[in-house]
């Protein structure tokens, strides 16, 4: 793919988190609403087009730990505290060369998290699990093989400890379980169609009502 091209022509061994949802977009993947601005002008005319309430991150492909660091801006609700934030993480960033990412602010309180592994005994591997924060914490995942099928996805599912988050709790709606095996599905046939792809990590991947929705990506290139 272009993207992966142009990555590897840079010599860089990761994907942008705007450059890694745009190629789970390509295949298929909902992702959150967005745009990368590298002015203010144009940051202006994505914060007229997103619309509040919204997420203002740094974007580059060297950049980690952003939360940590004060790189993301979440619950934005005016003009003003955009262009704060705005204002904020370019100075943070001005010897990286940063973007700034303009995203919808995606509303769900189950945090999934869905990925993509190369064993080197068993090429890609699908992951699934509870997602957010305590991901490595928790570490509630389930593995398969790619390729897999849908009932593959569905199985899944099932061997989390943490699965009835899936389930309707609380007042939310049941998750689409084949909206949400069609991504892993894909995401396997993302691992075996492209050879030069390491790894993928969607976390969180929101469940947005009954639909599950890529919030923060990263695909990691074999090096």
């Amino acid at each position: 793919m272009e993207i992966i091209e142009k990555a590897k022509s840079e010599g860089r061994s990761t994907l942008s988190e705007h450059e890694s949802k745009e190629l789970l977009k390509a295949y298929g993947i909902p992702v959150a609403k967005e745009r990368e601005v590298l002015d203010e002008d144009a940051f202006r005319a994505a914060i007229a087009e997103i619309k509040f309430p919204m997420v203002i991150k740094a974007c580059a492909p060297h950049l980690s730990h952003k939360t940590e660091r004060g790189l993301v801006k979440v619950d934005i609700r005016s003009e003003k505290e955009a262009l704060e934030a705005y204002s904020h993480i370019k100075a943070e960033t001005a010897k990286e060369g940063a973007n700034v990412l303009v995203q919808e602010m995606v509303k769900g309180q189950r945090e999934l998290v869905a990925g993509l592994t190369r064993d080197p005994q068993f090429g890609p591997c699908v992951m699934f699990g509870l997602g957010g924060i305590f991901t490595e914490i928790l570490k509630d995942v389930s593995f398969r093989v790619a390729p897999i099928e849908m009932r593959d996805a569905l199985e899944m599912m099932k061997e989390i400890k943490g699965r009835k988050i899936l389930d309707s709790v609380r007042g939310m709606p049941p998750v689409d379980l084949e909206a949400l095996g069609k991504i892993l599905i894909t995401l396997g046939n993302i691992g075996l169609e492209n050879d030069e792809i390491q790894e993928i990590d969607i976390n969180p991947l929101i469940l947005k009502g009954s639909e599950p929705v890529a919030v923060d990506a990263l695909v990691v290139l074999v090096s």
